[in-house]
């Protein structure tokens, strides 16, 4: 049972990627080339090489220049880079990266599975991995190392705060901190935004389906669509912690105002069992599908996950 629930949870955390939101500075430049310039000029001042960074499993990676070459193993960390305005330096991604549209020019280098033999031969300086692949990359990552590819391991965060220190670990080891701590402050002054909008809100209650087929899994505490939830106000049905799975009787039972899913397929399969065919999200028409990228993954697509879900639950507030 707990192989089966970590493989659903990994399917849902490894899905697609990215946005390149890199901040743009608000002192404007006279022209292009001393807009570039100025930048190189803040880089290099922030950036502090050699640096060493301990990483989600307790490795000190130690790079001695600004890395020129980088690949990046999960969307997350993708998104995270392009952000950071590291198109140039991006050689490879993976199989599931499917945002930026700048993903499109970039090697893939696999998915479930990575071709180590593919990775080496693109030189990179730092290969960006994800702890919630971990269990199938720990001998990869050896190999990789044993070639002296250094790999950082990205901590499969669980929160916002995870998330932002993320954001300025992958900063200090790519020479950009200035931009790393810049894209923290941006999603945290929004999040206080949407939270004021939520203030005084009734306070529905959501279940989100992250699987229907063939067994039923949910998102429960501790996870990172929950704090989504709880910033709008929106209390999850599941007090289970992670990605439970549950039975049709507990589902009924828990009858939440609103269903949200993340699978297309899955509203369909919501709506068409007899089962549920009572539930009151069911009869009111409440169930809704949700992009699956910008409320799963790690990065700087943050906000826009949590406005998906404030507008499917609270139209009438925060709707276009």
């Amino acid at each position: 049972m707990k192989k089966i629930q970590n493989l659903a949870m990994l399917l849902f955390m490894a899905m697609l990627v990215l946005v390149g939101c890199g901040a743009e500075d608000s002192k404007p430049a006279t022209n292009d080339t001393e807009q570039n310039e100025t930048a190189k000029g803040e880089d290099s001042a922030a950036a502090q090489f050699p640096v060493t960074v301990t990483d989600s499993i307790g490795r000190e990676i130690t790079l001695e220049k600004q890395p020129e070459r980088i690949i990046s193993l999960t969307p997350s960390n993708t998104e995270i880079l392009f952000g950071l305005g590291l198109d140039e330096e991006i050689v490879g991604v993976s199989d599931n990266d499917t945002f930026p549209e700048q993903v499109a020019t970039k090697e893939r280098v696999g998915g479930m599975e990575f071709n180590l033999e593919l990775i080496a031969s693109l030189k990179p300086d730092i290969v960006f991995a994800h702890g919630s692949g971990m269990y199938n990359f720990e001998k990869g990552m050896e190999q990789l190392e044993a070639m002296g590819i250094p790999v950082f391991v990205v901590k499969n965060a669980v929160n916002f705060e995870e998330t932002y220190e993320t954001m300025k670990q992958m900063g200090q080891l790519t020479g950009k901190v200035a931009q790393a701590e810049e894209m923290v402050a941006i999603i945290q002054k929004d999040i206080v935004e949407i939270t004021t909008k939520a203030a005084g809100l009734d306070g529905k209650s959501a279940f989100i389906v992250i699987g229907t087929n063939p067994d039923l899994y949910a998102v429960g505490t501790g996870t990172f669509i929950h704090e989504m939830l709880s910033t709008i106000g929106v209390k999850n049905s599941v007090t289970q912690p992670d990605w439970p799975q549950y039975s049709a009787e507990q589902f009924v039972s828990d009858n939440p105002d609103v269903i949200l899913v993340t699978y297309k397929d899955d509203v369909e399969a919501i709506l068409s069992n007899p089962a549920y065919a009572e539930m009151d999200a069911v009869k009111s028409g409440n169930v809704h599908l949700i992009d699956s990228d910008t409320t799963s993954r790690q990065g700087p697509r943050i906000v826009e996950g949590i406005q998906s879900i404030a507008q499917t639950i609270y139209p009438e507030v925060f709707g276009e």
